[in-house]
């Protein structure tokens, strides 16, 4: 499994790193279960405050793997389809926020893996796209889904329907990825807004995730009602009178998480 998908820590920060560069990190089902046992270790662990997910050598990752795809009849394609959206759910259900940090293509399963994080920063070699109909297939990991909600029905029918690739910059524009770095400077942009969660109040920002995840497919007086729950629970925290007090008394605040 740590060969597939490594941990590192860097500080408060997971850095989670895909490595099958010889194949630019084709999504197989070792991999993707590597990445649920990854995910469900970093869920154990209330020292991680946010999480950054990266691919090793050229590629975020280049898609699920065709060799390995090939091969599958109907209920094989169903069940692989299945372990994906499970992997994909496992670190999209993390109380953490996770970023993803695209360094070079994500296409296909890798689109969709990075659209199950938080948010996307990527490099300017960053290449997205839904490749799938080139392929006499479709989206199996969520991309149909999560591409409407990120960037609207109209783009993500281009994406999706035509097949083709976009750049960086268009990423940006359309609203897939949320900044474009240097290649060399992806990564630490990445690690260092992860740093800057850590910062924060800890139970607040979990409680602030889970308000927006459940929120942004109910109607609006059930996301206000969510949303007014979280705010009266959050007082209950000492976190809340921690930062508070060290706001009124203009220090660092020290969250404990609690």
């Amino acid at each position: 499994m740590s060969d597939l998908v490594q941990l590192e820590r860097r500080g408060a920060v997971a850095l989670l790193t895909l490595n099958r560069p010889e194949v630019l990190n084709a999504l197989d089902a070792a991999t993707l279960a590597a990445l649920r046992a990854r995910t469900s270790e970093i869920a154990r662990d209330a020292t991680v405050h946010a999480v950054v997910l990266t691919g090793a050598g050229r590629a975020f990752a280049a898609g699920a793997d065709i060799a390995a795809m090939r091969k599958l009849g109907p209920a094989e394609a169903e069940a692989f389809s299945r372990l994906g959206h499970a992997a994909l759910a496992s670190l999209e259900a993390l109380a953490v926020p996770t970023i993803a940090a695209v360094n070079g293509f994500a296409l296909g399963g890798g689109c969709e893996l990075a659209l199950a994080c938080d948010w996307i920063y990527a490099s300017t070699k960053a290449r997205f796209g839904q490749p799938e109909v080139n392929l006499g297939v479709l989206p199996g990991f969520g991309g149909t889904s999560r591409m409407v909600r990120r960037v609207g029905i109209a783009w993500a029918n281009e994406l999706v329907l035509a097949g083709e690739p976009i750049d960086a910059e268009t990423a940006l524009r359309i609203g897939l990825a949320n900044r474009v770095f240097p290649p060399e400077a992806l990564l630490e942009a990445a690690l260092a807004i992860g740093e800057k969660i850590a910062s924060k109040g800890p139970f607040a920002v979990a409680l602030a995730k889970r308000v927006m995840q459940e929120g942004q497919d109910a109607d609006l007086r059930t996301a206000h009602a969510l949303e007014q729950n979280a705010f009266g629970l959050v007082f209950a925290s000492a976190d809340r009178a921690e930062g508070m007090d060290a706001f009124l008394a203009k220090r660092a605040p020290r969250f404990q998480n609690k």
